[in-house]
């Protein structure tokens, strides 16, 4: 591979997946969706996210796994609970679809929950908790994946990297947007430093025999430990329940036994949460009081809250475009044909 790269706006990453993916069996609407997650990704300074996975999009949908055409439907099961199917497509459109109707249930009743299922989710939470804070919600979402991670104390992966993302709205302002794994690391950032042939700091993972390693191909074939020990083996756990037994949809061990191993995401779903604080008492001064919080912080040097790096990436590429490898746009127009 080359190091050589070329500056492309997120406009130009955007329009580069969404040719890719109509060009393999997508239509509009699903490519659309997913490009714009993809360019997101890019713009934000997220790259495990972006078009380093386009590959594995295409490949699910040439193996016939993923449905290009779905049609998300919503479905309210009461008044504060509302689910929708995927119909077997990419997360993005049924997000984009279920996150509104999610925050208009959220303002009608104070609280509002959503179980999206039958959809292969490949992409960061923020994301979709951005599409709720911009909405003036306070928003929670979790999803699991293929077993990844051991459970504390075992010696075979079981649980997903399963993140957990949560975000507040300042209105008039930056969200804070919180988007972190239950593993030490994403496994996404693992693949990233395999792609690019550097070390992983020690901890984050164990080869095929259980022993500890800093090679990322070897941590990819065996499995990544939960941060924080038991706790964070606690909040994998809490996920899988979350977004896999409570919606009705599978754990990742269960993900992993339906899959067809064609290197796309798997066959899944995923919890989301959203309040209207208006709701709860405090109409005039939750914001203020939040904002005395994220001034302490802020306060303190070499702290910063979180989503600000992605905030301070996606100025600059809005001003100066994201540097992307021409290796991986020459592959990406082999795959688009």
């Amino acid at each position: 591979m080359t190091d050589k790269t070329t500056p492309m706006f997120p406009s130009d990453i955007e329009a580069l997946a969404a040719a890719c993916l109509v060009a393999n069996g997508c239509d509009d609407s699903n490519a659309g969706a997913v490009a714009r997650v993809i360019a997101a990704a890019e713009r934000d300074g997220c790259h495990a996210h972006g078009l380093m996975r386009l590959p594995g999009y295409v490949a699910s949908l040439r193996s016939g796994k993923v449905n290009g055409h779905a049609r998300p439907v919503v479905e309210r099961l009461a008044g504060a609970a509302l689910r929708v199917d995927g119909d077997r497509g990419y997360a993005p459109l049924a997000l984009e679809i279920g996150t509104q109707s999610l925050g208009e249930a959220a303002k009608e009743t104070g609280v509002a929950v959503m179980g999206l299922v039958n959809t292969h989710h490949f992409a960061a939470l923020w994301y979709e908790i951005e599409l709720l804070v911009e909405q003036g919600l306070v928003a929670m979402a979790c999803t699991s994946y293929k077993p990844a991670v051991l459970p504390a104390g075992g010696t075979q992966a079981l649980y997903g990297t399963n993140p957990l993302a949560f975000g507040w709205p300042r209105p008039g302002g930056e969200p804070v947007v919180v988007d972190q794994a239950s593993a030490v690391m994403a496994r996404g950032e693992v693949m990233l430093a395999a792609r690019e042939g550097h070390a992983l700091p020690e901890g984050v993972g164990v080869d095929a025999q259980g022993q500890s390693t800093t090679d990322p191909d070897a941590v990819l074939k065996g499995a990544l430990l939960a941060f924080g020990g038991y706790k964070g083996s606690s909040i994998a756990m809490m996920v899988e329940l979350l977004a896999g037994a409570l919606i009705g949809e599978c754990f990742s061990f269960e993900a992993a036994k339906r899959d067809n191993d064609d290197g796309g995401p798997p066959l899944g779903g995923e919890f989301m949460l959203a309040i209207d604080p208006s709701h709860l008492g405090d109409e005039a001064g939750w914001q203020r009081h939040a904002e005395g919080l994220f001034g302490e912080i802020s306060a303190q040097e070499g702290t910063r809250l979180p989503g600000a790096r992605r905030y301070r990436n996606r100025a600059a590429a809005m001003r100066n475009g994201v540097a992307v490898s021409d290796d991986q746009i020459t592959k990406i127009r082999e795959l688009t044909g």
